[in-house]
């Protein structure tokens, strides 16, 4: 591969894009984008200050008011929110939940889409999200759509936050992904799905390494 490609990894919450995204970067040698963690930033700021994330006229007010900087930290863009570094504060049931509903709303998704259009620019790039494909980088080098059953990504979120140290209750997690599977969806504005032209990836009976090696495998044609 001669050029820097721009990489994007959609799909659905727990489907295993972050892990994926963060061993595809490092192997590459390319700088990884969680574009989520730029909603998950808003939504901390939100219910932090009981700002409603259901009022446009609030969301639009707190975009206003807030500084939002992605900073490339050793290949991985960290989120810093008025100044403050917010990457150990973001990963939490609650405030995955709040960004998945803020991010149903205009006035969010502008305030945040030149910031991830610009990361991208040099190439060189993971980009993984729910809308990188489709509407963020429409004319990426490489788009994946990584997918699998509901009951398999509750599981794993379960796992991941009990290997954290963080107490979980396994129905509580189900109710809350069912819940943002159908909001990510159901929104009017650039709702979840697979984008044009992007390769399907089961990764039901896959282990993070080999959906890695699949991608790789895709790119190495080149």
């Amino acid at each position: 591969m001669g050029k820097k490609l721009v990489i994007t990894i959609d799909g659905p919450a727990g489907a295993g894009k972050s892990t994926v995204s963060k061993i595809l970067a490092k192997k590459l040698d390319y700088i990884y984008l969680d574009t989520g963690a730029l909603y998950r930033a808003l939504a901390y700021k939100a219910l932090n200050l009981n700002i409603p994330t259901d009022e446009v006229s609030s969301l639009a007010d707190l975009c206003s008011n807030t500084k939002v900087v992605l900073e490339n930290a050793g290949g991985r863009m960290k989120v810093y929110v008025d100044g403050e570094d917010v990457e150990e504060k973001i990963r939490t049931e609650e405030i995955g939940l709040a960004a998945s509903k803020i991010s149903a709303f205009a006035v969010v998704r502008e305030k945040l889409l030149h910031l991830q259009r610009e990361a991208g620019i040099q190439g060189g790039i993971v980009a993984e999200g729910r809308d990188m494909g489709s509407v963020v980088f429409p004319h990426a080098d490489y788009k994946f759509y990584l997918d699998a059953q509901l009951e398999e990504r509750i599981k794993r979120r379960h796992n991941e936050l009990l290997e954290k140290g963080v107490s979980a209750e396994y129905q509580s997690i189900q109710q809350d992904m069912f819940i943002r599977d159908k909001q990510d969806k159901q929104r009017e504005i650039a709702p979840l799905k697979a984008p044009d032209g992007a390769i399907i990836i089961d990764s039901d009976n896959l282990s993070v390494q080999e959906v890695v090696e699949k991608i790789i495998s895709y790119l190495s044609v080149n």
